[in-house]
């Protein structure tokens, strides 16, 4: 249940902190007073859009915060997936920013909009004038009937979603494989030309690094052959570095004869005498067996350009080039199995669709049957409030196709007067028509809703008389089950009141300002007769006030002797 709501900033409300009880909460005032911004603020706090135009003017945001007294179990475990303790009172808050900054919270946690959404939706209905034409969009008697099945609705269409998501990706998989078998042909072709090719290359790992290794070879042989010739000639010449390396290694061995500590000398001349005889040795072999080839040097560019091409084609490197050839010898072996696994896909479907067809089946037939319980319910409800004759009834009809939400194509018919055939309601009710029956709707759903408050803003629209009478009788008999909160602009509605607030307009220093008065039994007897007679307040206007509150009051009374469930069944 909502306990208060408080509002700071926001459009021409500075301040208002207002408390809600049990029961029938009826908010009236003049037209522009600010009741439509009330309910506006709530339902930002609750998750709704948010705009910045709503910050008062020379302010820099504007919070709204409502407080619920709640147990609800659903509620307590989505506030364990957030962390968040769990308190006496719940406290809902949404801060916005002039820059449209927005900010939301749960008992002081910060929480992502969705989350707040999320525990609003367990706490409140908020049902607005727009929610009237509502009933007139295509899904309405879908939506209405579904509902109205509550958790065994639920889990039917929640399998018979699970099949239709098979069903999709199965025929999205069909649909694949037949695209690829219009383009078989084709496709193999072009794989096979490609397969062709990788494989005539006969690529290997590494082939790519050696060639270029070889072929820098190939390109400086030249300049090799002539350092190499250059060193041979300066180690082997008769005054080159062997023949050094020889008179210096004798003249320390003659030296070595007396005195032994030359030992290491000589050692060392010994060791690099034989090193150089021995690269001298290499290198005449090498530049006596070199056999330079012109025509190598063209064969090794030439497979380079090879291995180029087949990269800017297949892949960077050899790797790429032959995990491109695998999967290409994957694909084409598939292409010629297509046959074969697209009627595997085919039957796969088949057996899909003979599940999803029987879950469609099924949910229709609970749809009827749901149907039927629930335009029961609402004929009871609009036979109250002054169409005794109305008729209300859900037409099936077949989809063409699966869709998410099953077969059913759901119409609802109306007929306010004996006699008359039920026809579309698009094309037969009324405004005030239409707002009575989203209030037997709504008191049908009451019990599957599972939200300890509602709220109707302004569903009076298009009643007047009697019908408000009735109307006003309906909703309070709604709130004996729950919390209501109700803007309106009928008397006969106001008059049924557990808790009556007047809004209205003040203009403190040159600045509007939305204020918000409690009332108790003469201020609810004043603004009665402002809202049937106007300026005229003379005793018979206060006389029909009073005997507004009385026959209220004495309804009540009845009513309150009876068991919840009677009332409103």
């Amino acid at each position: 249940m909502l306990q208060s709501l408080q509002a700071h900033n926001f459009a021409l409300i500075e301040d208002a902190n207002v408390e809600f009880s049990n029961g029938f909460n009826i908010l009236t005032g003049e037209t522009g007073a600010g009741k439509s911004i009330l309910i506006d603020a709530f339902g930002i706090v609750l998750g709704g859009r948010a705009s910045a135009s709503f910050v008062r003017s020379g302010c820099d945001a504007f919070w709204v915060q409502a407080v619920f007294d709640s147990s609800d179990k659903r509620i307590a475990e989505v506030l364990r997936e957030q962390d968040i303790e769990t308190e006496e009172f719940l406290f809902l808050k949404r801060r916005v920013t002039s820059s449209g900054k927005s900010q939301s919270s749960i008992n002081g946690v910060q929480v992502p909009l969705a989350v707040l959404k999320r525990v609003a939706g367990m706490l409140v209905d908020i049902h607005g004038q727009h929610e009237n034409q509502a009933l007139l969009q295509v899904k309405a008697p879908q939506l209405f009937t579904d509902a109205f099945g509550g958790e065994t609705a639920a889990k039917v269409l929640a399998s018979y979603r699970d099949a239709y998501q098979r069903y999709e990706s199965a025929k999205g998989a069909l649909q694949k494989l037949e695209e690829q078998g219009e383009q078989r042909e084709r496709l193999m072709d072009r794989l096979s030309w490609e397969i062709q090719e990788i494989d005539d290359a006969a690529i290997h790992i590494g082939e790519e690094a050696a060639l270029k290794e070889e072929a820098r070879f190939l390109q400086n042989s030249g300049k090799i052959m002539h350092a190499l010739q250059k060193a041979y000639t300066g180690l082997e010449q008769d005054s080159g570095a062997l023949a050094q390396l020889a008179e210096s290694r004798e003249q320390v061995a003659s030296a070595l004869r007396y005195d032994t500590r030359l030992q290491s000398v000589f050692e060392g001349l010994e060791s690099a005498w034989i090193a150089a005889d021995d690269a001298c040795s290499q290198l005449q072999n090498y530049v006596e067996g070199q056999n330079y080839d012109q025509s190598r040097m063209t064969e090794v560019q030439e497979r380079l350009d090879l291995l180029y091409r087949l990269q800017r084609k297949y892949g960077n490197g050899e790797e790429e080039i032959l995990d491109y050839l695998k999967q290409a010898k994957e694909q084409y072996n598939l292409l010629q199995d297509l046959d074969n696994r697209i009627a595997k896909a085919g039957k796969e479907l088949a057996g899909i669709t003979a599940v999803l067809k029987e879950k469609a089946e099924s949910l229709t037939a609970l749809r009827k049957e749901n149907a039927e319980a629930l335009c029961d319910a609402v004929k009871r409800h609009i036979h109250d409030l002054a169409m005794p004759d109305g008729d209300f009834a859900i037409r099936f009809s077949q989809k063409t196709d699966f869709t998410p939400d099953g077969k059913d194509q759901m119409e609802f018919l109306f007929s306010a007067n004996a006699g008359e055939p039920l026809q579309l309601l698009s094309h037969v009710a009324s405004g005030g028509e239409l707002s009575r029956l989203a209030l037997a709707l709504k008191t049908v759903l009451i019990d599957v809703s599972g939200v300890g408050t509602m709220v109707f803003d302004e569903i009076d629209t298009g009643v007047g008389g009697v019908t408000a009478q009735k109307m006003a009788e309906k909703i309070a008999l709604i709130a004996r089950r729950g919390q209501v909160l109700c803007i309106t602009h009928l008397a006969q509605i106001a008059a049924f009141a557990d808790r009556h607030i007047r809004i209205h307009k003040e203009t403190v220093q040159g600045r509007t300002a939305t204020e918000l008065t409690l009332l108790d039994h003469a201020g609810r007897v004043e603004e009665l007769v402002r809202m049937t007679a106007g300026e005229l307040d003379t005793k018979a206007a206060r006389e029909s006030a009073e005997s507004l509150l009385q026959e209220a009051s004495c309804f009540k009374k009845r009513k309150k002797k009876q068991p919840v469930s009677d009332t409103i069944s």
